[in-house]
């Protein structure tokens, strides 16, 4: 049992609710004002060459305003162009090429000038292209002939295309070019291979251009690749080879870069657009890319990597994410590196962008462009539409850079202004009108409201109102003299009132009175306050047995004025109340449990003002009785599909299907499902009509208006579904009005200016006839005025131009060609928020420790914040280090106190370091002014780890140990600590400590024995104490993991002795003398043993012999003398008559995994001598001095 938090849109109706508009109030449209621009299109307009081209120009006004053209700046005359056209009351050009013509005859500049006798308002210049898809040039490309292991660069060059085609390569059977980190394509275009391998024979290679508007895919002649190899064998067992490029005789390389070339580049990128710097390296093995930002870390935020870690995409760059970047490339061979200096620069942006302004004759105001860019944008000021200095002079105006400054304003003053701030990088224009009016207050509401309420919610009351000069508002209640503001309310300048938690005695009639020179207008809003709608007895988590009964409680106490409704969820969806369960007022009952009702079960009690939830888990356990007849103990399994559909008894409205049942499959059939078809709105997508019991193989189905169904049943039991029945054959019923309207109808603002009105569009079974549409309707709340609506087939619709956070009613009511839906509910929703206008003040800030500070301030006043109060927000950057020569980063960070706090603690700081910090008040729309910036110093702290740490070991005498300093020394360094520790397996031996001095970074250890590794703990010191630590431990001997290869390198140690190189020396010498004995008994004509002959063997370092013999070497890759080494690594023999098969008597020989020879070597049989044939069981000396090397 649990009780639900309510679901997200519930938060978002309220947060909608709190959010409260002090901005600029709007002229109601009755009035006469200069035009404004509602609708362009965009500054770079690239049109489809197949389409009429369509230039948008719309704008508002009063009286309408009239339209024209410019085109290259110079008036474009419409009326002797015939396929040029201009809509009715609108500005908007349609091109029409219905007749002929050729589209690119019309690019250019376009700029649209909407003018009533008021002032003329400006587009912005509309740069009109034609979109291009060029031919791919015919070329005929050879082959591509290239060593295996070398870099490869396919180019592309794809035709230039406007839009840029997308890029992508595949064969010319059109099969994806795999890509990975070795091959894969850049961002220019090109397939880049850090290293070519013998299997990229296998296909061939074509460059593909896709370009967007005529939906076209051009290919390239494809490359075909010829790769020279020392192993022309294409072994697929050796791509998962542990060492694949020397199994294949291919060379390691180090990394170098194929793009961009060389060891520093440089970059520019314009604030707001996404950075990408691209890094491809060549190199065997194939090297891995890593990036890295000088003096800094990269964006986490905001940087992700691609195409194999050879692509570090910044989304959304500013000014802060300048600086140096450098991507390594490394492999087992070594690393190289490449920097990119990165420059941002940034075409204007609005920080303070010009507002329309209304002003009483004899009234002062002015109007402020203020732009930021990289260069500094210039600003040029237009009234409208002509330069301000060719304007007639007007003694009221005064312009000062990027003001206007209006003083005594009178009607004459009326105009539209233009204020045009650009760079080299790109241009802003914002058209703001200056109107003088003489209006007494007048209130735009209709009057006696009815606003209902849950108690302890916040709510406001709203009283829009115009007048010039702008009204002073004032709230009272129940006829009181007093004003309301402060305390439990609050006032915002757009005439609502706030009540930031609603109690019994708020009840009441509240009366808004709105001020000026001219006179007084009142409003009146009735507020009702209404219980909150609870369930005092929730359901409980239950378990139980399949096939008996469970019922969930859910009894719920609520406002008696309102309507309750109770539904119920499963595993968070719509419950589907079958024949097995029973809803009623307080509980759900379920009949026959089985597996498929496990789960969650979540009673929801709404009414139309608020809704409160709870849930429980249902566990169903299995029937674990044994079978009690033969039936039982036979398998079960899914039923077979029903069969012989039939459609009987037709109706308007309704229809009998009738099935045969398949067989169960030695388990009752449960339920059968029936779904439906339509092939109007989902053709092919089946549907879930209705569900009956297992027992019933007949039903009357209940069917929608102008809907062809087809039917299919399903068979359920225990075990699982059947398969689909064949469909029926299809009913068409007959069309009617829609008998409901589209659900979940929203309004909200997306802008401070629009409203956005969305709903979920009705399906196939609910559009009851041809041509679904819906008619959507809104008005200022319960006002008196008609109704503005619209017709639309998709599912939102965006009304324009609003004021500030304003209620609307909202209707959506569905129409067909039969007829209208019911008159749809009212809904209510809301226009957009303005950002706050305070900052936070007395700003004190207390050094907790070397990494963390506390924050004091003063709150803002609540009229200042212009929403819901969010956070307060925290800016700090760190200026500098104590540290001399320490570059550190400037990147801002944050730290949010959510809520209306006046503390809050900032941590993970740098130590030893200069900070700046300022403060903002944050509402939903988003920050605030900054507050005046403080400055603190972060006392020293402890050190990050020293940097990599290296451990090296040249012999199995020393170890060497290399490290750099810390990134982060927080402080002054005094020092390093280095405490190591001799290990070997589970033993562990005397920790040993060392310390150095800062500037020390090598050290030297002395091994006790050749067999213990050593784990090393290197940490800095600072005066504050020891800082993070790193652990590195010495290389495992090769090969330590298998007992053969651990007893080949403790022999390998004892080589290394001198006692041991005495006796070898000893025992060579004594075989060299068995041997030039039997030489000279042979010469003599000796007779001796054949197994006396097998057992003497050739010494180590005996010289060559004339008979083939050859010498030995401790290297252990070293080839035999007298051999050949083949392309795939064997050994291959010289042709001689004195070989090794002659010396032994295995037939071939054969080598041990350390690359010992196995097998004796003996001196070469006499062909003469058979009798004495045996084996020698003996060892060779020769062998077991070899085997201990």
């Amino acid at each position: 049992m649990a009780r639900q938090q309510p679901p997200p849109w519930v938060h978002a109706a309220f947060l909608l609710c709190l959010l409260s508009l002090g901005g600029a109030i709007e002229i109601p449209m009755d009035l006469t004002q200069p035009p404004t621009i509602t609708k362009q299109s965009v500054k770079d307009h690239i049109v489809d060459p197949r389409d009429n081209i369509l230039i948008e120009c719309e704008a508002k006004g009063n009286p309408a305003p009239s339209f024209h053209w410019t085109r290259n700046s110079r008036f474009f005359n419409i009326a002797k162009d015939p396929r040029v056209s201009m809509r009715r009351r609108s500005g908007t050009l349609v091109i029409d090429f219905r007749s002929g013509g050729r589209p690119e005859e019309y690019e250019g500049e376009y700029q649209c000038f909407a003018r009533n006798k008021f002032g003329t308002a400006l587009s912005n210049r509309i740069r009109l292209q034609v979109s291009k898809s060029p031919l791919w040039p015919k070329e005929n490309l050879d082959p591509v002939v290239v060593q295996e292991g070398a870099p490869l660069t396919l180019q592309c060059n794809p035709p230039p295309g406007l839009p840029s085609p997308v890029i992508f390569w595949m064969s010319s059977s059109m099969e994806p070019i795999t890509q990975d980190k070795r091959v894969s394509q850049g961002h220019n275009g090109d397939l880049y291979f850090s290293n070519v391998m013998l299997q990229d024979m296998q296909t061939d290679y074509s460059c593909n251009a896709r370009f967007h508007f005529t939906h076209t895919i051009q290919q390239k002649n494809p490359f075909t690749l010829k790769v020279l190899t020392n192993h022309p064998y294409n072994d697929s067992s050796l791509r998962n080879h542990p060492d694949m490029y020397s199994a294949r005789g291919v060379a390691e390389r180090t990394p170098s870069f194929m793009y961009p070339q060389g060891t520093a580049s440089s970059q520019m990128v314009l604030r707001g657009m996404d950075l990408l710097l691209e890094c491809i390296a060549s190199g065997v093995p194939t090297p891995d890319i890593a990036w890295y930002k000088k003096g800094g870390d990269l964006p986490s935020d905001k940087a992700k990597f691609e195409n194999f870690n050879k692509a570090l995409r910044i989304t959304n760059v500013s000014e802060e994410d300048s600086g140096e970047y450098f991507c390594l490339a490394s492999n087992k061979m070594g690393s190289t590196r490449h920097t990119i200096s990165v420059r941002v620069k940034a075409a204007p942006y609005w920080l303070d962008e010009p507002k329309n302004l209304i002003l009483a004759p004899g009234e002062d105001g002015r109007l402020v462009c203020r732009a930021n860019g990289n260069p500094k944008p210039t600003v040029q000021w237009m009234v409208n539409g002509e330069p301000l200095q060719s304007a007639p002079p007007n003694p009221n105006r005064e312009v000062a850079g990027d003001t206007i400054i209006f003083r005594d304003t009178q009607i004459s003053s009326r105009a539209v202004y233009q204020c045009n701030t650009s760079n080299e990088h790109g241009y802003l224009l914002a058209n703001a009108f200056v109107s003088v009016l003489d209006v007494p207050p007048r209130m735009l509401s209709p009057r006696n409201q009815l606003i209902r309420v849950i108690l302890y919610n916040r709510t406001r009351l709203d009283c829009p109102f115009f007048g010039s000069p702008i009204p002073t508002l004032r709230w009272f209640k129940n006829g009181q003299g007093s004003n309301l503001d402060g305390g439990n309310y609050h006032v915002y300048e757009n005439g609502s009132l706030e009540i930031k938690m609603i109690r019994k005695e708020d009840q009441g009639i509240y009366t808004c009175v709105a001020t000026n020179i001219l006179g007084k207008a009142e409003n009146q809003v009735r507020l009702e306050v209404k219980d909150p709608t609870r369930i005092y007895r929730m359901p409980e988590d239950q378990v139980a047995k399949r096939g008996t009964t469970v019922q969930l409680e859910c009894r719920v106490k609520h406002d008696p004025s309102l309507k309750l409704s109770i539904s119920w969820l499963k595993d968070d969806g719509p419950l589907y109340i079958s024949n097995r369960m029973k809803k009623e007022e307080d509980s759900l009952t379920i009949f026959g449990v089985a597996e498929r009702d496990q789960g969650s079960y979540t009673c929801v009690a709404s009414t139309e003002l608020d809704q409160d939830l709870a849930k429980a888990y249902l566990t169903v356990l299995a029937d674990q009785a044994t079978p009690t007849n033969r039936l039982a103990a036979l398998p079960k399994g899914r039923p077979d599909r029903p069969r012989d559909l039939e459609l009987t008894d037709l109706a308007e409205r309704s229809v009998r299907l009738t099935w045969i049942p398949g067989d169960d499959n030695n388990s009752p059939i449960t339920d059968y499902v029936v779904q439906f078809e339509e092939d109007q709105f989902q053709p092919g997508v089946w549907h879930d009509h209705s569900k009956f019991p297992g027992s019933v193989n007949s039903a009357i189905l209940q069917l929608s208006p102008y809907v062809n169904y087809q039917f299919r049943v399903i068979a359920v039991n225990e075990v699982g579904s059947s398969h689909p029945s064949l469909p029926s054959e299809r009913y068409r019923t007959s069309g009617a009005p829609p008998e409901s309207n589209p659900s979940d109808v929203k309004g909200e603002g997306t802008r401070k200016n629009n409203m956005e009105i969305t709903w979920t569009p009705m399906n196939a079974t609910s559009a009851f006839g041809p041509n679904l549409r819906y008619i959507v309707k809104w008005r200022r709340r319960e006002t008196r005025d008609t109704w503005n609506n619209a017709t639309v087939w998709g599912s939102r619709y965006v009304v324009g131009q609003t004021p500030v956070y304003v209620p609307y009613e909202i209707r959506v009511q569905a129409e067909n060609d039969f007829g209208k839906g019911p008159e749809p509910e009212t809904v209510i929703g809301y226009s957009g928020e303005d950002y706050p206008r305070a900052a936070p003040t007395e700003v004190k800030v207390r050094v907790l420790n070397s990494t963390a500070i506390s924050l004091q301030w003063n709150r803002v006043y609540s009229d200042t914040v212009q929403g819901q109060l969010r956070e307060y927000r925290a800016y700090y950057w760190r200026e500098s280090s104590l540290l001399k020569n320490l570059w550190v980063s400037q990147k801002r960070q944050q730290a949010s106190f959510p809520g209306d706090r006046p503390r809050g603690v900032v941590s993970r700081l740098f130590p030893y370091s200069n900070y700046k910090l300022e403060m903002v008040v944050v509402n939903g729309r988003g920050d605030g002014p900054r507050s005046e910036t403080k400055e603190f110093t972060t006392p020293e702290g402890v050190p990050s780890a020293p940097r990599r740490f290296r451990v090296r070991q040249p012999n199995l005498q020393t170890i060497n140990l290399e490290w750099d300093h810390p990134e982060h020394p927080n402080g002054i360094l005094i020092g390093y600590t280095l405490k190591y520790v001799a290990f070997n397996g589970t033993k562990v031996g005397k920790q040993m400590a060392e310390t150095f001095s800062p500037n020390q970074t090598k050290f030297t250890v002395q091994r006790a024995d050749p067999v213990s590794r050593y784990r090393f703990t290197l940490s800095a010191r600072t005066q504050v104490g020891s800082g993070e630590a790193v652990t590195e431990e010495s290389p495992a001997p090769p090969n330590e993991a298998t007992p053969t290869a651990a007893y080949t390198n403790n022999q390998a140690d004892i080589a290394t002795q001198g006692w041991f190189i005495g006796l070898m020396c000893a025992i060579a010498l004594l075989v060299l003398i068995l041997l030039i004995v039997c030489f000279i008994k042979r010469s003599r004509g000796g007779k001796y043993p054949v197994r006396e002959k097998k057992d003497v063997p050739l010494g180590p370092e005996d010289p060559k012999e004339e008979d083939g013999s050859f010498d030995y070497s401790d290297e252990d890759n070293k080839p035999l003398q007298g051999s050949q080494t083949s392309l795939d690594g064997t050994i291959k023999q010289q042709e001689s008559d004195d070989s090794l098969v002659d010396y032994g008597e295995g037939g071939e020989g054969q080598f041990n995994e350390d690359g010992s020879f196995i097998g004796q070597y003996t001196v070469k049989k006499d062909k003469e001598e058979t009798e004495g044939n045996e084996s020698s069981e003996a060892t060779s000396p020769v062998n077991a001095i070899y085997s201990l090397a």
